[in-house]
Order: structure tokens, then C-alpha cells, then sequence
């Protein structure tokens, strides 16, 4: 006689409360929206914590396949954002260089949040590209970029993101019982 147990929750309820945290930590104070340097401070906060948040999610999945996947699309859009700094050579809005276009951070988030979102699904996606829009507001607010610099990398990170990441499906656990009454077999998937 086989048994078999379908579980399925909320994304929340299995640990997803740990991405909401780490994006939280990230999100300036309504203080911090004050001045410009204060929101610069608060968009490389939340361009650190988005991968990082990405990170815990893996491992609260124990999902290797999604960190790997995390992390070559965040090597990738940043690696193509660098690369088209390079050949484009826009000067930035406060004159400091000649490295503009696109903006390396907001792609670079936009591919941790799209990567999230792909793999996890919308739940977890909806605050990571919160967050990803964020970073591309700082950086237009800190006068590093014009909007079409954060536009083309939200853009680029994007894609790569969903070019280079797969939907998360974990493997039933399964369960096998047998005595002196008879066996039985218990699989649980959750999704």
C-alpha cells in the first residue's frame, strides 16, 4: 500500500522570511532619503545585501544549482556592463570619469533580482526588483548616472538573469516503511 503526502505552503512559511530580513537591513530610513550622499550610501547597501539575500534564499532551499546560477549572472552582467563601459566611454553626469553607460551596479542587481525571481518565483521577486529599482534610483540621485545609463542596465541585468537562470524544482523526499503488517511509501513535495 503506497502512501502519499502532497505538502505545499506559502514560499514564506518554508524560510523565505530570511530574503524579506536582508532586503529590510538594506532599505534606508526615511532619514537617509535626506541627502544625496545618504541615498548613494543606502543604493551600495542594497547592491551588496540583494546578491547576499539571494544567497540565503539558496541556502535555505539547499539548492547549490540556484547559487551557482546566481552567481554567473551577476558575472555576467556585470562583466557586460564593464565591458560596454568601455567601448561606449560616456562621461558621468559629476564629470568624475568616462564611464557612464551602462550603470555596472543597477545591472548588477537587476540580476540578482531577476535571477531570484526566476528561480523562486514571483513572491521573493516582486521586493528583490524593489530593491534592484532602488539602487538604480541612487545612483541617478548621487549624480553617477543618467536614467538611460540605469535603464540599459536594469535591461541588461535582466536579461541575464533570465537567460542564465532556471525555475526551482526540488525533489520529492520519499520515505520507505515496511514491518511485520505490511510497507508503505510516503513522498512529500513541496512547492
Amino acid at each position: 500500500m503506497a502512501r502519499v503526502a502532497m505538502a505545499a505552503g506559502p514560499a514564506f512559511a518554508r524560510g523565505g522570511y530570511a530574503l524579506v530580513v536582508a532586503l529590510a537591513v538594506s532599505w534606508p530610513s526615511s532619514a537617509a532619503l535626506a541627502k544625496n550622499s545618504d541615498i548613494e550610501t543606502a543604493g551600495n547597501a542594497a547592491k551588496f545585501a540583494l546578491p547576499v539575500a539571494g544567497l540565503v534564499l539558496n541556502i535555505v532551499h539547499d539548492d547549490a544549482e540556484g547559487a551557482l546560477q546566481l552567481g554567473a549572472s551577476l558575472l555576467g552582467a556585470y562583466g557586460t556592463s564593464r565591458l560596454l563601459k568601455e567601448i561606449v566611454r560616456e562621461e558621468r553626469p559629476d564629470k568624475s570619469g568616462m564611464d557612464s553607460f551602462p550603470s555596472a551596479s543597477t545591472a548588477s542587481s537587476f540580476a540578482a533580482a531577476s535571477s531570484i525571481q526566476a528561480r523562486y518565483g514571483w513572491n521573493y521577486g516582486l521586493p528583490a526588483y524593489a530593491v534592484a529599482a532602488f539602487v538604480g534610483y541612487s545612483r541617478v540621485a548621487a549624480d553617477k548616472h543618467h536614467w538611460h545609463d540605469v535603464a540599459a542596465g536594469a535591461a541588461l541585468g535582466w536579461v541575464v538573469g533570465q537567460l542564465v537562470t532556471s525555475s526551482y524544482r526540488p525533489l520529492p523526499e520519499i520515505q520507505a516503511y515496511a514491518g511485520a503488517e505490511g510497507a508503505a511509501l510516503q513522498a512529500t513535495w513541496h512547492w
